[in-house]
């Protein structure tokens, strides 16, 4: 190819992956709305309540009725639901703020319209850290782990020949990153509850599964492994997260694939642990595992395919000549 059809074809090229960036970031954050969303509903009103959240938001919410109030917190505890209303004596929201700010503020605006005039009382029941209140530090936190892990990948890819030492150096980044990342988000910026050993460990988690996603691909199928990767977790896997919003505000089926990815599954089991102790964190902890794994089955595959032929050079070399 001449030098000038290379240059068109190039600046075509990054004219079209402009144009996907445009469409991954901007489209979610333009058509955020509830789509069903889970909201538990108590009391006498329930159907009545269910159907005016029908009316204002068709289809928007997965109405889940509930006894009494105790039910409904146990189920903002095991995040079942994002919130609650209770219509037992005079109407009352349960919010969940540290779940998703976006989610308890479109609740606290509905509770303008449940009493009349009278705006019905709202509580927030798990509410996010007093240092971080609209989440907006918790959204910002995502993509520098996968950025991060991009580049620990793209490094190691790049300046370390042996596959071996490669699964070293992503073991050293996923322990040394996991205790740096949360010394700043937990002991700094105050960011996140919970135990940092425990946090630790859960954004090493999340390091070495995309890290070791491009060292791995990298391994098996040469440089494009790390391109593959990188728009993987950037193009889909960030702004379908959730990180900023949760995953039933996405289009669809989107929202449920980000969770599917590190980046989504990393914000979901970040949020569950620090906030809501009685949550399960099977779904994305298995994720996360999973990739690791993958990254894992990779390296070997990498491995394999590197030392087989200096082996056999090796035994050519042993062979006397006739």
């Amino acid at each position: 190819m001449k030098p000038v059809q290379r240059a068109v074809a190039l600046g075509l090229a990054a004219a079209v992956i402009q144009a996907l960036m445009l469409i991954a970031f901007a489209w979610p954050a333009a058509r955020i709305a509830p789509r069903d969303l889970p909201i538990a509903i108590s009391g006498p009103q329930a159907t009545a309540v269910a159907q005016q959240l029908e009316a204002h938001e068709p289809g928007g919410f997965d109405i889940r009725t509930v006894a009494d109030e105790s039910a409904a917190r146990d189920a903002i505890a095991h995040r079942d639901a994002y919130g609650a209303i209770l219509t037992g004596g005079q109407p009352r929201v349960l919010i969940a703020s540290a779940a998703s700010p976006i989610v308890a503020q479109q609740l606290s605006g509905f509770a303008q319209q449940l009493n009349g005039a009278q705006p019905a009382p709202v509580q927030d029941v798990v509410a996010a850290d007093p240092h971080d209140p609209r989440g907006t530090g918790f959204g910002a936190m995502v993509l520098p782990l996968v950025m991060s892990g991009l580049a620990g990948g793209v490094l190691l890819s790049l300046l370390v020949p042996s596959v071996r030492a490669r699964a070293l150096g992503l073991l050293i980044f996923a322990i040394a990153g996991g205790l740096l990342s949360m010394s700043i988000v937990q002991g700094w910026l105050h960011l996140l509850p919970g135990s940092y050993l425990t946090m630790a460990s859960i954004s090493g988690l999340v390091s070495f599964a995309v890290a070791g996603t491009v060292a791995g691909l990298a391994a098996v199928i040469g440089p494009a492994g790390i391109g593959i990767a990188a728009l993987t977790m950037l193009l889909v896997g960030n702004p379908f997260s959730g990180a900023t919003s949760a995953p039933e505000l996405l289009p669809k089926p989107w929202g449920t694939l980000g969770q599917l990815l590190p980046p989504g599954a990393a914000a979901t089991l970040l949020r569950s642990v620090a906030f809501f102790g009685d949550a399960s964190i099977t779904g994305p902890l298995t994720v996360l595992s999973g990739w690791a794994a993958a990254a894992l089955v990779l390296l070997g595959i990498g491995h394999l395919r590197t030392s087989r032929p200096a082996a056999a050079e090796a035994a050519a070399d042993l062979v006397p000549a006739s």
